[in-house]
């Protein structure tokens, strides 16, 4: 590859996950304090992210993969994404703010399928090439926590410049996008079918006992993942922690530490156990947090989100690469697409949806919550899975 497309492509990833982590953390707090919303409504605020990855599929499938060149797709969505999160940042109550919101997501969740594509594009060897640019999007979240924890946006009640920031950083990418290789639609002049987009033909997997348990535990497991990334950041800023979301950021650290290490992890304890360490890390992590302080315990509250990295890697992709080898040739492609519908989709959307009711549930005051029963609650649920998936998956019963 040459140093010029290894740049722009770098540049790429870095931007398109700057913007996400620049609003998306803080906006439980954003609402909470500034908009006066209820749990409930906070959830489904988060929940346009799951609505966002279910019709991403059919924008990909039908418009992307079909009609246009994934950079010119890249750029309009952003540029639209641009003028959405401007208005979002003036929106004077809920009910302004989520119909945008909604629309944005709508346009965003498509982004992170198209910077693959158009990395891929540009690869020979894209195992080897791909994570060196990949890693670039990680950073690009960590350093919008940075700077939001830096300008003390989340102490100065300043939050609504979070999706001004997000609106200048789309603009830009938009611009940049029609700048990149061009990457041709894949599949014109090719018929492609609702089947095709959801990954029907995958379904077939599900016949197998093992594999049911692992696709329904993943979709159980994104219920306590949507605690996280709903309420986290509204809990740390109650109990006071200063630049909370600097201190989230660490998360993504601890990501791309324990990717590095998976896959010595992973020839050494083999699918169940990797994927049983992941979810032992959600109890732990909101044990943690139920526990944690701002005093004595405040290492509680850190530990817990270094865990981050334990949390995601070791189940999400650890499932995906079981997913993958399970799958065989026939039907990866539409195996990644059905799991990553069933998780992100359906899994986090019931996820939001009932941690904005828990939350509303155990609120003690007008800006006070009862954290410790929140979260014992997704502490409850990840234990649970934990508890099934470890009776019911047989790993040795896996075959491609």
């Amino acid at each position: 590859m040459k140093l010029t497309t290894r740049i722009q492509l770098s540049t790429m990833m870095f931007l398109n996950f700057f913007i996400w982590g620049a609003w998306f953390v803080t906006m439980g707090t954003y609402l909470g304090k500034e908009l006066s919303s209820s749990g409930t409504e906070i959830g489904i605020a988060y929940g346009t992210q799951s609505w966002g990855a279910i019709l991403a599929p059919f924008i990909i499938g039908l418009i992307a993969d079909r009609f246009f060149s994934a950079q010119k797709i890249l750029g309009v969505l952003h540029l639209v994404g641009a003028a959405l999160m401007w208005y979002i940042s003036t929106a004077p109550g809920f009910s302004q703010f989520f119909p945008a919101l909604l629309v944005y997501m709508i346009c965003y969740m498509p982004t992170l399928a198209l910077v693959n594509s158009i990395s891929f594009k540009q690869m020979t060897s894209p195992e080897k090439e791909f994570p060196s640019i990949r890693v670039l999007g990680t950073i690009g979240w960590i350093v919008a926590g940075l700077i939001i924890g830096w300008l003390a946006w989340e102490q100065t009640g300043s939050l609504e410049l979070t999706f001004k920031m997000t609106a200048i950083a789309s603009l830009v990418l938009g611009i940049f996008s029609f700048t990149l290789p061009n990457t041709p639609p894949p599949k014109a002049g090719q018929t492609v079918t609702f089947g095709d987009i959801i990954g029907l033909d995958s379904l077939s997997m599900l016949k197998n006992p093992s594999y049911l348990t692992f696709f329904i535990a993943s979709v159980a497991i994104c219920i306590p993942l949507a605690f996280y990334y709903s309420f986290a950041n509204p809990f740390l800023n109650e109990l006071g922690v200063e630049a909370a979301a600097s201190k989230q950021s660490l998360g993504q650290v601890s990501e791309v530490l324990f990717m590095l290490i998976m896959p010595i992890l992973f020839i050494r304890w083999g699918v169940k156990k990797m994927l049983l360490v992941g979810m032992a890390a959600w109890v732990l992590r909101y044990v943690m947090f139920a526990m944690g302080d701002n005093g004595g315990n405040y290492w509680m509250l850190l530990f817990g989100i270094l865990l981050h990295g334990v949390c995601y890697d070791f189940f999400f992709v650890t499932g995906q690469i079981y997913t993958d080898t399970f799958a065989g040739e026939k039907f990866k492609s539409a195996a990644q697409g059905l799991i990553t519908l069933a998780t992100y989709g359906i899994g986090m959307l019931i996820g939001y949806s009932i941690s904005g009711v828990v939350a509303d549930a155990f609120k003690t005051g007008e800006n006070t919550h009862n954290w410790l029963n929140i979260w014992m609650v997704p502490a409850a649920i990840a234990g649970a899975v934990l508890l099934i998936f470890a009776f019911m998956f047989k790993e040795n019963k896996v075959k491609n």
